[in-house]
């Protein structure tokens, strides 16, 4: 039960699935897709998890733990991990995605199939980065640009000086 309350308070989310009829090859493949998504599978007795559970769930958590069920204990990326549960259930109908929490916040299999369409954070960072470097990005080019022409000018001026100075040389002599 420590293990289960550990894992809880850990996880970004938790996800709930039914893998009732998923042969071991099959459930091999999915725990190795959900590490990718630094994502652990674990199966434990319903019972178990409901005598963990049972002061800190959220409202309705405890209504996910019916038939055979299998947590998906989510680090960083939730929607990596809901993304790769929604891939792995098109290919194999057997997995059946019932739910989660989410920051302590109850999903229902509909709400986690709509976080499986969100970015992935290394997207999403990426997109941020983006939005922050387009102004710089700007700014760099315009005073590229402002000192490009300073420096034109410049120019201007001394080749005006100089040809002053000739012409006034010339003009002494």
């Amino acid at each position: 039960m420590d293990e289960v309350r550990e894992r809880f308070g850990e996880a970004e989310a938790v996800l709930f699935t039914e893998y009732r009829g998923l042969d071991v090859a099959a459930m091999a493949d999915l725990r190795g897709r959900l590490i990718d998504a630094d994502c652990r599978y674990k199966i434990y007795k319903n019972t178990l998890v409901r005598r963990a559970l049972s002061e800190n769930a959220p409202p309705g958590t405890l209504d996910l733990l019916g038939g055979p069920t299998a947590l998906a204990f989510c680090g960083k990326d939730p929607s990596a991990a809901a993304k790769a549960l929604r891939t792995f259930a098109t290919t194999h109908e057997a997995l059946v995605i019932k739910g989660g929490v989410l920051a302590g916040t109850l999903l229902n299999d509909a709400q986690v199939r709509e976080l499986a369409d969100l970015p992935s954070r290394d997207e999403l960072m990426a997109q941020m980065l983006g939005a922050f470097a387009a102004p710089l990005n700007a700014l760099a080019s315009m005073m590229n640009n402002l000192i490009g022409e300073v420096s034109g000018l410049v120019q201007a001026l001394i080749d005006r000086n100089s040809t002053e100075n000739s012409t006034e040389t010339e003009n002494n002599q």
